[in-house]
C-alpha cells in the first residue's frame, strides 16, 4: 500500500514539473515563431514597408485608380506624377533664411498675379532680422519639397480645416519692463533761507499742493541778521553823505586856500565811506534783498530808512502793517521756479536755521520713468543721441491702478548692472501736463523696438530719421506655423484650389517668423499678401505629411 502511494505521488510531481517548464518556455517559443513569420514576409516583400492601404485592410478588388501612398486618385496625384504640377527648383535664400524666397522668386507665390515687392518691403524685412536674433531655418531642410494633396472638398470639411488669408498690417515689437515714476531732479527745488530766524508768516502760496510762479512769496522770516544788515546800510549811507559833502566843500575852496594833502584826505575818506556803503548793500543782496541805490543820487537817510524798512515784502502785506510798530527785520522766502509746492517743512513761529529746507517746489510738467531692464534685452534698446539728434526709443507705461497709458522717450542708460537684481537702469522722460503721473508710483511698461501704439503720434524728428515705422508686415494666425525640427513651415493652398477643377494641393512653404502679437505672428519672409494658409486643424496636414513620408519607405 505504501509503495502504491509513493508511485502516485511521483507521477503527480512529474506532471507538475512538466507544466511549469512548458509555461516558462511558451513566451520564448511565441517570440521565435513571430520572428520566423516576420523573416518570411520580409524575404518575400523585399523588406519594404507595406502601403497604408494594405495595413488598414483595403479590399484588393477596389478599382486601380487610387494612390494608397498619398490618399488620392492616382490619376490626379501630383506627387506621383509631377508633370501634373511641376515642382519649382529649390533655392536657399541666405539673406532671409528661407527656401524659395518670394523676394527673389515672386513667381512661386500662390496667387493669381505674381506679387511686386517694393524696397520698403525689403527694408522692413531687413529691420526685423537685424533687430534681434530670430530662430533660424536650416538650409538642408527638405520638408518644403513636399506637397500634401486631398481628394476633394468633402475631405477638407471632414478634416475640419480652416484657412486664413495672409494680410498686411502694422506690427508692434516691444520689450516688457517694470518701472517707477520719479521727479525729474533738475525740476526739484528745495527752498531755504540764507539767514536764520523765526517764521513770522506763511503766505497762501506756501501751502502744500499750491501752484506757484517764480518769485512768489511763500513765507516771511523775522531775522535779526537782516535788521543788522539794514542798520549797517543806513549808517554807511549817512557816513558816505557826510564825507561826500565835506569833500565837495574842500574842492570848492581849492588848493589855494587849503593844502593839497588835506584835499586828498577828504577824497580818501569819501571813497572809504562809499566802499562801506557798497559792502552793506551787497550784504543785503546776498541775503536775498536785491536793493540797488545809486550813490550819486541825493537820497536822504530818512528816505532810505523808509525804503529799506519793508524792502522785499509784497505790497499786499505791507499795506496792512504799521511801520512804526512793525520790525524791520523781515525778509521774504521766495519760490525759485514755477511748479507745485510738494513739501512744507516750516510753520508760523518756528525757528529756522540758515540753509534748512522750508519748502520744496517741483515742476511736475515732465517726469522721469526709471526702468529696470533685463541684461539680455539691453542690446536692443536705444537712448537719445544728443549729438545727432536721433531720438530714443518710445516707451509706453501704465502706473498701477491707472486707467490710461503714458508715452515717452528713452534718454539715459546706466553704466552699471544692479548687483542684486542683475538688471540695468534706463530712464525715460514722460510729459505730464495734466499732473496725472505721481512720483514713486510703480507700474509696467513696454519699450517699442519696432512699430508703435496707434495712440502715440510720431514726432517730426522720427519722421525725418524714419524710425519705428512698420506699417505693412505680413501677419497670419500663429496656429498655422509648424516647427519641423529644422525649419518653420506653413501649408499654403494652391492658387487654383478653389476652382471647380482645381486640385486640392497644399504647398509646404518654408517661412521665417517674426514677432507674435496676441494670436497672430509676423512672417518676415516666405509669404506674400493674399496667399491662403491653413490654420485650424492644420496639424492634420502635418500628420498626413509624416504619413506620406512613412508610406514612401
Amino acid at each position: 500500500m505504501n509503495k502504491q502511494n509513493t508511485s502516485v505521488m511521483a507521477s503527480a510531481e512529474k506532471r507538475t514539473s512538466f507544466i511549469g517548464w512548458f509555461g516558462q518556455a511558451l513566451p520564448t517559443f511565441a517570440v521565435l515563431t513571430l520572428l520566423a513569420a516576420l523573416a518570411f514576409v520580409g524575404h518575400h516583400s523585399g523588406w519594404s514597408m507595406p502601403k497604408f492601404g494594405a495595413l488598414f485592410g483595403k479590399a484588393s478588388d477596389q478599382k486601380d485608380d487610387w494612390c494608397d501612398e498619398h490618399g488620392v486618385p492616382e490619376s490626379i496625384c501630383v506627387e506621383c506624377n509631377e508633370s501634373l504640377m511641376p515642382k519649382p527648383k529649390s533655392t536657399w535664400c541666405r539673406a532671409h533664411g528661407v527656401h524659395n524666397c518670394l523676394f527673389e522668386h515672386p513667381e512661386f507665390a500662390q496667387v493669381k498675379t505674381a506679387p511686386v515687392f517694393s524696397q520698403g518691403d525689403l527694408d522692413s524685412a531687413r529691420r526685423a532680422l537685424d533687430l534681434k536674433e530670430r530662430k533660424e531655418n536650416t538650409a538642408g531642410c527638405k520638408t518644403h519639397l513636399r506637397r500634401v494633396q486631398l481628394a476633394s472638398d468633402e475631405v477638407v470639411k471632414k478634416m475640419g480645416l480652416k484657412f486664413a488669408v495672409a494680410w498686411p498690417d502694422s506690427v508692434v515689437e516691444t520689450v516688457s519692463v517694470s518701472g517707477e515714476i520719479m521727479h525729474e531732479q533738475p525740476r526739484v527745488a528745495p527752498v531755504s533761507s540764507t539767514v536764520s530766524g523765526r517764521v513770522w508768516h506763511v503766505t497762501a502760496k506756501g501751502v502744500l499742493g499750491k501752484k506757484v510762479k517764480r518769485g512768489d512769496v511763500l513765507a516771511i522770516l523775522d531775522s535779526a541778521e537782516v535788521g543788522k544788515a539794514k542798520a549797517e546800510l543806513l549808517q554807511a549811507h549817512a557816513q558816505m553823505n557826510t564825507r561826500k559833502a565835506t569833500y565837495d566843500g574842500l574842492q570848492q575852496l581849492g588848493t589855494a586856500i587849503i593844502p593839497k594833502a588835506r584835499l586828498l584826505e577828504g577824497e580818501l575818506a569819501y571813497r572809504e565811506a562809499a566802499i562801506r556803503f557798497a559792502g552793506a548793500q551787497q550784504s543785503l543782496i546776498n541775503m536775498g534783498l536785491p536793493i540797488r541805490i545809486d550813490p550819486d543820487k541825493n537820497l536822504s537817510t530818512e528816505d532810505l530808512t523808509t525804503l529799506v524798512h519793508f524792502f522785499g515784502i509784497p505790497p499786499e502785506i505791507t499795506a496792512k502793517l504799521d511801520a512804526r510798530t512793525t520790525t524791520a527785520n523781515l525778509i521774504s522766502v521766495l519760490a525759485p521756479r514755477d511748479g507745485v509746492v510738494s513739501a512744507v517743512k516750516a510753520s508760523s513761529g518756528e525757528m529756522i536755521e540758515a540753509g534748512r529746507p522750508m519748502f520744496v517746489v517741483t515742476d511736475t510738467s515732465r517726469m522721469w520713468l526709471v526702468l529696470k531692464v533685463r541684461s539680455e534685452d539691453v542690446p536692443y534698446l536705444r537712448i537719445r543721441n544728443e549729438e545727432t539728434g536721433m531720438p530714443g526709443q518710445r516707451v509706453k507705461f501704465r502706473p498701477d491702478g491707472a486707467n490710461r497709458d503714458f508715452f515717452g522717450e528713452l534718454t539715459w542708460k546706466s553704466t552699471d548692472v544692479d548687483e542684486k537684481t542683475r538688471t540695468v537702469q534706463f530712464r525715460a522722460e514722460l510729459p505730464n501736463p495734466d499732473g496725472m503721473l505721481l512720483a514713486y508710483a510703480y507700474g509696467k511698461g513696454e519699450v517699442y523696438l519696432r512699430g508703435r501704439d496707434a495712440r502715440d503720434k510720431m514726432s517730426d524728428i522720427e519722421k525725418r530719421f524714419g524710425v519705428n515705422q512698420e506699417e505693412s508686415a505680413i501677419l497670419i494666425p500663429t496656429e498655422a506655423i509648424h516647427w519641423e525640427g529644422d525649419c518653420h513651415i506653413v501649408f499654403v493652398r494652391d492658387k487654383n484650389f478653389a476652382e471647380p477643377d482645381g486640385k486640392k494641393v497644399y504647398h509646404v512653404r518654408s517661412v521665417r517668423p517674426g514677432v507674435t502679437n496676441g494670436s497672430n505672428t509676423e512672417i518676415i519672409a516666405g509669404l506674400a499678401k493674399g496667399e491662403i494658409v491653413e490654420t485650424k486643424n492644420s496639424a492634420t496636414l502635418r500628420a498626413e505629411l509624416l504619413r506620406n513620408n512613412l508610406g514612401a519607405g
